[in-house]
């Protein structure tokens, strides 16, 4: 690595991968803006936005510095002057996704005015906030997040979750539990259905198609007496009106209220044995 915090070689696909300096420097506004050459209009919040168009449409893979320059009518090397290249292009996408829903502006301390006093809502708020922005931009699913960039709106999302949270009464560490495990639940559920789509795009076959082809062998598999567990199964077992998501959350909503009775009742003792 070199001094700068730079590596040596960079990786598309993994935030951080870049100048790591020169990154935190645009997320910042700390960066020195081009004195010189760039075309009129050209700013790097237009460049940031022309990315993550193209990431939407067509996969993290279509943004490229050529790509862009196409897409705002300029010359590749006006590109150069306001970002290093594609690494940190991407740490700036991502803080920028990361902030879409987040309701309070850059002025204004997240979690001050609308974030729910109850905790159960705001980790529901939270885990379909984060279902619908891996929606929209699903190319985030391919993104190596590991050692992220931190920028404001990764910073403003983290603090309005914490507010969200407080009321739960649990160790710091733990709260980050939290959310890594909703985080991670609504990552597990979003990447699937990616890899769905995915699937159908690249086969031509539509799930039903897929799975028809396969019904003839699954039926004589169950008729065989090998798998009883799953012979025994309802009809409506796999059924696509069953909203795993709902069912998810609720129960990891219920698991946490059982964690937080169980460090009320905890605070409880302590203060009678005191």
């Amino acid at each position: 690595m070199a001094k700068d915090g730079s590596t040596a070689a960079t990786d598309s696909t993994a935030t951080g991968s870049g100048d790591i300096a020169r990154s935190l420097e645009l997320l910042w506004g700390t960066g020195e803006r081009p004195s010189r050459g760039p075309k009129p209009g050209l700013t790097l919040d237009r460049i940031v936005t022309a990315a993550i168009a193209v990431a939407d449409a067509e996969g993290l893979a279509a943004v490229s510095m050529r790509r862009l320059s196409t897409e705002l009518g300029t010359g590749t090397m006006s590109l150069y002057r306001y970002v290093p290249g594609k690494a940190e292009l991407l740490d700036l996408m991502l803080d920028r996704v990361l902030g879409e829903p987040l309701s309070a502006g850059p002025d204004r301390p997240a979690g001050t005015h609308d974030v729910p006093e109850d905790w159960r809502v705001a980790i529901n708020t939270m885990a379909r906030s984060y279902l619908e922005n891996l929606r929209r931009h699903p190319w985030l699913l391919k993104i190596n997040q590991a050692r992220t960039v931190l920028g404001p709106s990764a910073l403003r999302g983290l603090e309005r979750a914490l507010t969200g949270l407080r009321g739960m009464g649990l160790r710091d560490p733990e709260l980050i539990g939290v959310i890594i495990t909703v985080n991670s639940f609504v990552e597990g559920l979003a990447r699937t259905r990616a890899d769905e789509a995915e699937a159908v795009a690249q086969t031509g076959l539509s799930d039903e198609e897929f799975w028809d082809n396969q019904r003839p062998y699954l039926e004589r598999a169950m008729l065989s007496g090998a798998y009883p567990m799953m012979a025994g199964m309802s009809e409506d077992t796999f059924s696509a009106e069953f909203d795993h998501f709902e069912f998810g959350l609720q129960r990891l909503i219920a698991g946490f209220e059982a964690l937080v009775a169980e460090r009320t009742a905890e605070r409880a003792t302590d203060r009678a044995a005191g």
